[in-house]
């Protein structure tokens, strides 16, 4: 009788952990894919950042150009003299179009090209949006009225400027990050939790783990965030396979995320 052992795998495997999504409440929003730099009409050498925002109350955005950020969500240039930010205000109201002035743009051509296309040491981004509400809050007092007291909530969009040879300068989008409460938030894309045929493949439109294909996908596979898996496919693959079955892009961790959809 032969025995037989175990085969180990041929790789380490990935870290598996369980996420509970905590829904916040984001007062402003800017539209990621809208974010564009124009060139100035009046200054030709100088261009503009518009973009398209939500707002829930009246607020402001601000304009950097190579910030870091500090502590409070908070974002300070690192070459002030190319570039002192400058704040815009705004009012509520959906499907607002944002753009800069004219005359209060930046020569680009300061900049090194490979400098604006990728973010410096210490995540130093080129172009840098802070959009910033204060929402009307209320607390009591003694004497049974109320006061008024401001809540600030902040979303940042940080992005690179990508440009080949004479075509127009594009804005990448790298990251955005909420600042609600005093609490930092890291917004993550997960393709297919929305509409789980969304960002798969142009012909499944199902809702089922790619695997097995009869439970439902509650696992993503990190860094590519292809919610692709049930949590059982997902341990199974995480030590028979190191790779996203949809991109096959080396998988570093595995995310299961539980969705209460009992009050939806």
């Amino acid at each position: 009788m032969i025995g037989l052992e175990p085969v180990e795998p041929m790789h380490e495997p990935a870290t598996f952990f369980q996420e509970q999504p905590e829904k916040v409440r984001n007062n402003v929003n800017v539209h990621k894919d809208s974010v564009k730099v124009v060139v100035d009409e009046h200054n030709l050498d100088h261009h503009l950042v518009t973009f398209v925002f939500d707002a829930l109350f009246d607020g402001s955005i601000t304009i950097f150009y190579f910030a870091k950020e500090e502590p409070n969500c908070k974002f300070v240039p690192v070459f002030p003299e190319s570039y002192n930010p400058v704040k815009f205000p705004f009012q509520k109201g959906a499907g607002q179009k944002f753009r800069q002035p004219c005359g209060t743009g930046i020569d680009l051509g300061f900049f090194e090209l490979d400098d604006l296309s990728k973010p410096a040491a210490g995540d130093v981004f080129p172009l840098v949006i802070s959009a910033e509400t204060c929402s009307p809050l209320s607390i009591g007092v003694n004497s049974g009225g109320h006061l008024p007291i401001s809540s600030p909530h902040r979303q940042i969009t940080q992005a690179v400027l990508e440009k080949k040879d004479a075509d127009p300068f594009k804005v990448r989008v790298m990251k955005q990050i909420l600042w609600i409460d005093e609490v930092r938030y890291e917004l993550r894309e997960i393709y297919g939790i929305g509409n789980s045929g969304e960002a798969i493949s142009d012909d499944d439109s199902g809702k089922e783990c790619v695997i097995c294909m009869t439970e439902p996908r509650d696992t993503a596979v990190l860094p590519c965030r292809h919610m692709c898996l049930c949590s059982e496919c997902a341990k199974a693959l995480r030590i028979q396979s190191n790779n996203c079955p949809i991109c096959r892009q080396p998988i570093e961790e595995l995310m299961e995320i539980k969705i209460d959809n009992a009050g939806l």
